[in-house]
């Protein structure tokens, strides 16, 4: 049975790096890419990191009924999963894994109750999580202050998944995940 495994957190609460160390660790997984319609950061890929739309050309995807889930998580930035990347992911045989904001997370567990696993990434602290997204140095103060506030609402949504892992320290909550995943996929 194909399985989906969601790993949501607030922004600069690692749950990227923790996507990608699963990936790198289970072969039967595969990396669902999200489509937005944000600016590229210099070190990504479009079709790898993200399926970066125009504005125009995503609203013309909900139009279509083209997204399994989406939502426009800041004033014209949407982000969201379309229903190919499942189908494509699937027919390869593998499991899906998605890297999403907590509002996917909750969609896509409402549409795959038994087939998923939900993860939250709980960062150690706000403060922590201020200081990540800083050391990032790819938003503006203006855009940290926003992602902060939207991180207090996120964190109090936690306790609506299947899992919460805290990233105090990186390597610990990368094998607490790792465990979590292989006891999900492997279960009956």
């Amino acid at each position: 049975m194909h399985k989906l495994i969601v790993i949501s957190a607030p922004s600069g609460a690692g749950k990227t790096s923790i996507a990608h160390f699963l990936l790198n660790q289970i072969e039967t997984l595969s990396f669902s890419v999200s489509a937005c319609t944000r600016n590229k950061r210099k070190n990504e890929t479009h079709g790898k990191d993200y399926y970066f739309l125009s504005l125009k050309d995503f609203k013309k995807n909900i139009k279509n009924g083209n997204f399994l889930e989406w939502e426009e998580v800041y004033e014209d930035k949407f982000y969201g999963t379309l229903k190919s990347e499942i189908k494509r992911i699937w027919n390869d045989g593998k499991h899906v894994m998605f890297d999403v904001d907590v509002e996917g997370a909750m969609n896509i567990k409402k549409q795959y109750s038994e087939k998923c696993l939900s993860i939250f990434i709980m960062p150690p602290s706000v403060d922590a999580l201020k200081l990540r997204l800083l050391n990032r140095g790819s938003d503006s103060e203006e855009n940290i202050n926003i992602r902060i506030e939207k991180a207090r609402q996120e964190l109090s949504q936690s306790k609506f998944f299947d899992q919460v892992v805290i990233n105090d320290n990186f390597d610990v909550a990368c094998k607490d995940t790792l465990k979590l995943v292989f006891d999900f996929i492997n279960k009956s």
